[in-house]
């Protein structure tokens, strides 16, 4: 399996070419298969696919992990250069997607509501458990086990007049078994990065995990790059992961330089970072 990134915030030290944005967007291949798993907040990710001699217009399928801008804003250039592959995800919420912090700071983070209207015929809504490819499966129903990310507390869904917090009902994770093992696909882990591992772990009693990939939304307010956490409470988290068969971590985007430091403590050559043209082979 070739995982390539084709967004994050950051960009590797050699790739300096490629478009960096806050999003994240992933090309899998594996098995004369293609996937493509979000497309960042723009055409940035096609750019850097073209640069990367990755063709965009052969992905057999798509996957929306959820309904951000920063992980769906490229769909529109998306479905222009492939006109067959669907793009499997959850319903949206009821209401528009917002980030709202410190009294007055309020921005919309969700779609474009049309696209759906648009393309109609692209988007696959899927509700319960689904292979969407061989060997490529999608939960929709995330646990609850643990807590979810304290950075949520800044992420709402309004109605009309009415505001409440995102539950993130319209989040899912990928798993790929390739080899009799595991690879775990996250987006943000808006539902909680130990969750969703969960979730799969459980799914798949006794089947490694090769890897789990993607944000894992430890970061507070991003201008201010904090942590939504203590130390310790990330520190923990990090001990959890290895109470799991995970072999590797690769993350970025929406877990944070600080966090991503504290994590480094505890999991060591374990976890690796994700930046705009990583390039992972397992």
């Amino acid at each position: 399996m070739r995982i390539t990134t084709l967004i994050e915030n950051t960009r590797s030290d050699d790739k300096d070419g490629l478009n960096a944005e806050h999003g994240l967007s992933l090309h899998i291949s594996f098995h004369q298969k293609t996937i493509l798993f979000d497309t960042g907040a723009s055409d940035s990710f096609s750019q850097n696919a073209e640069r990367l001699e990755i063709d965009l217009s052969t992905v057999n399928a798509a996957v929306l992990s959820h309904h951000h801008y920063d992980h769906g804003g490229g769909l529109p250039l998306f479905f222009a250069l492939n006109s067959d592959a669907k793009v499997y995800l959850k319903k949206p919420p009821d209401g528009e997607c917002y980030f709202k912090a410190l009294l007055f700071r309020k921005r919309s983070i969700g779609l474009e509501k049309h696209l759906s209207k648009i393309y109609p015929t692209r988007f696959a809504f899927i509700d319960e458990f689904t292979e969407i490819l061989p060997d490529v499966y999608a939960f929709t129903n995330i646990g609850n086990a643990y807590p979810k990310p304290k950075g949520n507390r800044y992420l709402y869904v309004k109605r009309g007049p009415h505001w409440r917090l995102d539950n993130f009902a319209h989040e899912l994770i990928i798993a790929i078994k390739e080899n009799g093992e595991l690879v775990v696909f996250t987006g943000c882990s808006h539902s909680g990065m130990l969750n969703m591992i969960d979730t799969v772990a459980k799914k798949f009693n006794g089947i490694p995990i090769k890897a789990v990939i993607g944000g894992f939304h430890l970061i507070g307010l991003s201008r201010r790059n904090t942590m939504a956490g203590s130390k310790s409470e990330i520190q923990n988290l990090a001990r959890k992961i290895l109470d799991y068969p995970v072999q590797s971590v690769y993350t970025g985007h929406c877990t944070g330089q600080k966090a991503y430091a504290v994590l480094k403590s505890v999991l060591g050559e374990k976890l690796q970072h994700l930046h705009t043209g990583t390039i992972i082979e397992i």
